[in-house]
């Protein structure tokens, strides 16, 4: 792990046609290149959106650190850095859960929401973890506790008491929420299918298996910067309203 802190000697490591470690340097860049631009824009908002931008930033900020480190493992190791990634995950993604209910404030979310959303993240990401690491054997089972929760965030924003507030809401905020709505339901399934292709179940006879990790760099980058581009696409015109 200590070797990680030097740099200059693993940049030498990353082959021309290592594929998988341009992505992880090219997300790396693009995320903190997206926290750079969400915190230095948060003085044109108001406190009303100052939150939300922030939210924004912080995300896009924690994935930067983390495919830091990431991008180093693979250059080192030369394996997926499934650790380093469910950090992140563990962080950014109830954060992402935060920026519905921070939305959805104006048509009068309750803390109630906020909560089940980051519990059901939690839930989601916990399970998947130890079915990917712990409990490789039952990966099945742990995947599909782990899928039931993404499957009830689905339900939520798109039929439960989010989309009935942002319904409410109506104009730009119903518009962004069914973005972002789009963003989990499409841009989100990338991830189950990586979980299915890295661990062995019923689903390896009809997928197969394999490294998803272009895959899963290039969704962090869309997913997490695309939701914050939504937040501050929204704040803007809110500003002006």
């Amino acid at each position: 792990m200590t070797n990680l802190l030097f740099i200059p000697s693993l940049v030498t490591k990353m082959l021309p046609t290592d594929y998988v470690g341009f992505t992880f340097f090219v997300g790396c860049m693009a995320m903190m290149a997206a926290s750079a631009f969400f915190f230095l824009s948060l003085n044109q908002f108001d406190k009303k959106w100052r939150t939300s931008v922030l939210v924004s930033g912080l995300i896009t900020f924690i994935a930067a650190v983390h495919y830091f480190y990431m991008k180093e493992y693979w250059a080192v190791i030369g394996e997926s850095p499934t650790f380093f990634r469910y950090v992140d995950w563990i962080l950014t993604v109830p954060l992402m859960c935060v920026e519905f209910y921070l939305i959805l404030k104006v048509a009068g979310a309750k803390s109630d929401l906020l909560w089940k959303m980051i519990g059901l993240s939690i839930v989601m990401l916990v399970t998947g973890y130890l079915g990917e690491t712990v409990y490789a054997d039952n990966a099945a089972l742990w995947g599909g506790i782990s899928g039931l929760a993404y499957f009830v965030i689905v339900y939520e924003i798109w039929f439960g008491n989010a989309s009935k507030l942002a319904a409410t809401a109506g104009g730009d905020v119903l518009a962004a929420h069914k973005i972002l709505c789009w963003f989990v339901l499409v841009g989100w399934a990338i991830y189950p299918l990586g979980y299915m292709l890295g661990t062995d179940g019923w689903y390896t006879s009809i997928l197969g298996k394999g490294s998803v990790d272009v895959a899963y760099n290039i969704a962090d980058a869309i997913n997490k910067i695309g939701f914050g581009l939504v937040i501050y696409s929204l704040a803007v015109k809110s500003q002006k309203d």
